[in-house]
């Protein structure tokens, strides 16, 4: 086989091998450096199929290499996170720095962040049999619930002033957010489509809106502006649904 055909899946098991670098280190306690090879893993994973494309590869054993990597690199990898800013607002410590490891097991709320992986794997096999993404996707996909999450180490640890951060070092918000999310991976909720057609406004109206508000969010809020525009894309995705029923 020529090299060109092997290229994808050496972007895919990249992918994987930073999903497995960012568990590492979230379980070291180093979760903004988990969410660094979070983001790399993201940039692989967007390539893979770049690159299926325009070396013209196709078959199963892509299709489903990629969803194994994205179940570790968006599903484990992320909950990781999770469980472990849980895990220091039960106990005051991360659990790789404290000898009393004995502890987790008196707090079961650590334990919600498994919803991620388990959440991730039902959306991702319903990918993979459901012909109707091909063009839009209908639930939350894995890499945005996991860019979600990845971005509350940033936030504690260069906007600890914020809201949000105070709002991150709540238990309660934690694990409404972890089922939240997790329930938005596998909702019947059409996303609407980033691809513009033209150039018109009453075509692409909710995607000038949506970047519109991005950019806005981005300039006043920074890295708090990253959960709240993902929070925001199946809300307006909603609007838009009600909007064309109504009409």
């Amino acid at each position: 086989m020529r090299i060109q055909k092997h290229i994808p899946n050496i972007f895919t098991l990249s992918n994987l091998s930073c999903g497995m670098l960012a568990i590492f280190l979230a379980f070291q306690s180093q979760l903004v450096l988990a969410g660094l090879f979070i983001m790399i893993g993201l940039f692989f994973d967007f390539f893979d199929g770049m690159l299926a494309r325009i070396f013209k590869v196709s078959g199963e054993l892509g299709k489903q290499l990629d969803s194994l990597a994205d179940l570790i690199t968006f599903g484990v990898a992320p909950s990781i996170i999770v469980f472990q800013l849980i895990y220091k607002i039960e106990t005051g410590d991360f659990l790789m720095q404290t000898n009393e490891t004995k502890n987790i097991f008196l707090h079961l709320s650590p334990f919600v962040a498994f919803l991620i992986p388990i959440f991730s794997a039902l959306r991702l096999a319903k990918f993979n049999i459901d012909t109707n993404q091909s063009s839009s996707f209908v639930g939350v996909p894995t890499p945005a619930n996991a860019l979600f999450f990845i971005f509350f180490p940033l936030i504690l640890e260069y906007q600890e002033s914020s809201l949000m951060a105070n709002c991150i070092n709540n238990l309660y918000f934690l694990i409404i957010t972890t089922i939240i999310m997790s329930l938005l991976m596998v909702a019947d909720i059409k996303l609407f489509s980033f691809k513009i057609k033209s150039l018109a406004w009453k075509e692409n109206k909710v995607q000038y809106i949506f970047i519109l508000i991005t950019g806005l969010l981005l300039w006043l809020f920074h890295f708090v502006a990253i959960p709240i525009i993902i929070l925001l894309y199946p809300v307006i995705s909603l609007i838009k649904k009600q909007d064309e029923i109504q009409s």
